[in-house]
């Protein structure tokens, strides 16, 4: 198995490594620039003739290498443990994420698309005993992870979920649900949820009569609204400037709850506009514990040897390294 990072969203961390080195390049230059000033190649040379340059580089290396380890032990890796069967009683839930462009619109802070995010990031964290699935859609939709346990798995699929990811933009809600219902064992009439969460932007008439099927074969739709009723303009990022309709005027992108409550309604689910994550999750949680759990028996990987620790020792002992190691030239009899 190959490794995998437990906290994956703190990678671009190593952008940090940039400043060391552009001080690095800055402090050459100004050394070199002072020497001119001393006088002249001769006498420069006398004073610094114990002076070591490639022992001053090795020590930034040094330095360097431990500020990497530190950064990879704050994001830990890991690597699965060994399979063993675990039992649960739990549901099959897809969450089904509208990755279209006007889930970029900032109505709410930082943009739809990201307190997306993190309303599934704090969901996940209460789905342990349930295996979760992901479709994200705009103009088509993709199943991206079928059914599982695997939580660490899941929160790499959310974090790498972006708005280019589907090329064809839209808001194919009724395509949404029939492709997560796919990801459900068609035996089963109980034990599953989708929650679909979503701007609602294009009104998808297929998406009612879609909605009305899957509340016959027991599936419960949980509808989460993104956005606001009153809507604002859209940054295109292609251009950097707000997407404008053939008229040339702005687009204004706008909440489409109606849709959504039909949705839940008919479904015996639940409509909720993401506002408070933490109050939504709650209420989300609740209605997933009316439905029936199963009793299954599942071959998942639960436990991870993380291997932070050793990255930790490695960044020590550069620490020291760095330390112990002089400047000056090494003096050998």
């Amino acid at each position: 198995m190959n490794f995998q990072f437990e906290h994956i969203e703190l990678l671009p961390a190593f952008g940090v490594l940039l400043l060391p080195i552009l001080f690095f390049v800055w402090g050459l230059f100004r050394k070199k620039s002072i020497l001119k000033k001393i006088g002249t190649h001769s006498l420069v040379k006398n004073l610094i003739h114990s002076y070591s340059p490639a022992n001053f580089l090795l020590k930034f290396i040094f330095l360097a290498l431990a500020l990497t380890a530190m950064i990879g032990a704050v994001i830990n890796p890991q690597k699965p443990g060994s399979s063993r069967n675990i039992k649960r009683a739990g549901i099959d839930i897809v969450i089904a994420l509208d990755v279209s462009k006007s889930m970029l619109a900032e109505d709410i802070k930082p943009n739809r698309l990201e307190k997306a995010r993190q309303f599934i990031y704090k969901l996940l964290d209460e789905l342990k005993d349930d295996r979760v699935g992901l479709v994200l859609f705009a103009g088509h939709a993709y199943l991206q992870m079928p059914l599982t346990t695997d939580q660490s798995a899941a929160r790499i699929y959310i974090q790498n979920a972006s708005t280019t990811i589907v090329p064809t933009q839209g808001t194919v809600i009724g395509e949404a649900l029939r492709m997560s219902n796919s990801a459900f064992n068609s035996k089963e009439r109980k034990y599953k949820s989708i929650v679909l969460i979503t701007d609602g932007e294009d009104h998808d008439h297929e998406a009612e009569t879609i909605g009305t099927t899957l509340a016959s074969n027991g599936v419960m739709i949980n509808t989460i609204g993104v956005g606001s009723p009153e809507g604002t303009t859209i940054i295109d990022p292609a251009t950097d400037s707000f997407k404008k309709d053939a008229q040339g005027q702005p687009v204004i992108s706008k909440l489409n709850e109606a849709l959504l409550k039909k949705l839940s309604t008919t479904t015996n689910g639940i409509y909720n506009r993401l506002e408070n994550i933490p109050e939504v999750v709650k209420k989300i949680r609740t209605q997933l514990n009316t439905i029936e759990k199963s009793s299954l028996e599942d071959a998942s990987f639960r436990d991870y040897d993380s291997y932070f620790y050793w990255l930790i020792g490695i960044a020590l002992l550069f620490l020291v390294l760095e330390f112990l190691w002089p400047e000056r030239k090494w003096n050998i009899a």
